[in-house]
């Protein structure tokens, strides 16, 4: 389990990197790069709070939040995927999202 350092630099990174909220196509990437540094309630935890300030018209449930961490685990996606996300992380900071060679 990560610290709470840890999971608020997670949650600073995430706000930077959307501004605007995480668009739909993200959603998949962005869990399996944030289950590489937090456990699964951190992850939902973030996933809730980042969704929460953006008001979004579909809101998204814990329920929901955790089959789809599960469904991360079962099958990462692309590395495509990763990349992208992790680039636009890495652009506002975040040290472990560097693209995969």
């Amino acid at each position: 389990m990560a610290d709470a350092k840890t999971f608020d630099a997670v949650l600073g990174w995430l706000r930077q990197g959307y501004p605007e909220g995480v668009p739909p196509k993200d959603y998949f990437p962005l869990l399996a790069l944030l289950k590489r540094s937090l456990d699964e309630e951190q992850v939902t935890r973030a996933i809730l709070t980042v969704f929460k300030e953006h008001g979004t018209d579909d809101p998204v449930t814990e329920e929901q939040i955790r089959g789809a961490i599960h469904a991360v685990i079962e099958t990462e996606p692309n590395p495509e995927e990763i990349n992208q996300v992790a680039s636009r992380l890495a652009s506002v900071g975040w040290p472990l999202a560097q693209p995969a060679e």
